[in-house]
């Protein structure tokens, strides 16, 4: 199993890395240190996936021999966990196998938008947000919220969050696109059958040095930010708004209390974008690296989540369907992002 690890050489990677977080000199330049950071946590839950691999292993095969020489309800029991809980890290890692992609072990930045059906699609795109966000806390991915558009009766418009942990955008890339539901209205009168929709676009963290952006090509505006936030947020120009002029790629970031902190995290944004953009101009990956570009209706999405008549949500891509609607939009996402993993480890076996 070492062999299959090469812990001595991951053990003596992190030892590397570690020592370099001791020079005063790479924590003076911490954003654009955050990739490393990011690789250096997958790397040391790799070794401690090992470890616990390790002893669970020795575990059950010491229930075993116990067992096979006198029977005890009990233990038969224990080991059934213990084989549930090998299965579950077993299957963490090959999935995490898969994901091999330049910025698949580190953060992303997400952005979900209503789409077609009014303020059902407002309210449409506020239930994703909070599924998504069950969905990090369950993974301890730590989320921070940018930007967000409340919508003009309920839900939201649109919303921008950063998440941050490891794998965090080889998970979530797998849901990008667009989203149906499919339930009686309850902001119809007559209480209706009504269809909405909404995007998700997932994007890797990149840092302003993987791009070489000509400060002459931004533009940067100032303005008050708008919802909640306190009293401070609300009464200065602490909201930044960054435009690529050449692309007219814009982002904006108002969380903050401080003008500087919102303008470096509008701009980590707008290179992200710049980045996915390039990507679409020279490479075949789309759907990899920006996720959607598709109109926001009918036709589109990738998966359904019907409330009325039945309750079941479908996967439109795999097939995958779950009945269990409520924990599904509490964050249950596991089966319809592994089967996407594993559909595209198979695909590319092919080629």
């Amino acid at each position: 199993m070492e062999t299959i690890f090469d812990l001595a050489q991951l053990s003596e990677k992190v030892r590397r890395q570690e020592a370099e977080l001791q020079q005063d000199s790479f924590w003076d330049k911490q954003k654009e240190n955050a990739a490393q950071l990011q690789a250096l946590a997958a790397d040391k839950k790799c070794i401690s996936q090992y470890f616990e691999l390790k002893q669970r292993l020795e575990d059950v095969a010491t229930g075993l021999e116990l067992l096979a020489e006198e029977e005890d309800e009990e233990l038969q029991q224990e080991l059934g966990f213990e084989l549930q809980q090998l299965e579950k890290i077993l299957t963490e890692m090959e999935l995490e196998s898969c994901l091999s992609g330049e910025y698949d072990k580190g953060a992303c930045i997400l952005s979900l938008t209503a789409g077609a059906g009014g303020t059902d699609a407002q309210d449409w795109a506020e239930m994703l947000m909070r599924m998504y966000l069950r969905y990090c806390e369950k993974r301890g991915f730590v989320v921070d919220i940018v930007e967000e558009n409340i919508g003009d009766e309920a839900g939201i418009k649109s919303i921008t969050f950063k998440v941050s942990g490891s794998y965090a955008y080889g998970f979530l890339k797998q849901e990008a696109g667009v989203h149906r539901l499919v339930r009686l209205s309850p902001f119809n009168a007559n209480n209706k059958r009504q269809t909405s929709f909404a995007a998700l676009d997932v994007m890797p963290q990149v840092t302003q040095k993987d791009l070489a952006i000509d400060p002459k090509d931004i533009q940067v505006d100032t303005f008050r930010a708008s919802g909640a936030g306190g009293q401070h947020v609300n009464k200065t120009d602490s909201a930044v708004r960054v435009t690529h002029l050449p692309t007219k790629i814009t982002a904006t970031c108002q969380n903050s209390r401080s003008q500087l902190s919102n303008r470096q995290t509008a701009m980590d944004i707008l290179s992200a974008r710049l980045y996915s953009a390039l990507e679409v101009e020279h490479k075949a990956t789309l759907k990899e690296l920006q996720g959607i570009q598709k109109e926001i209706a009918w036709g589109n999405q990738i998966r359904s989540y019907v409330f009325h008549p039945y309750k079941l949500v479908k996967d439109l891509r795999t097939n995958v369907e779950l009945s269990d609607l409520g924990a599904v939009m509490d964050g249950d996402l596991d089966k319809f992002i592994y089967a996407m993993l594993l559909q595209k480890t198979r695909e590319s076996s092919k080629l």
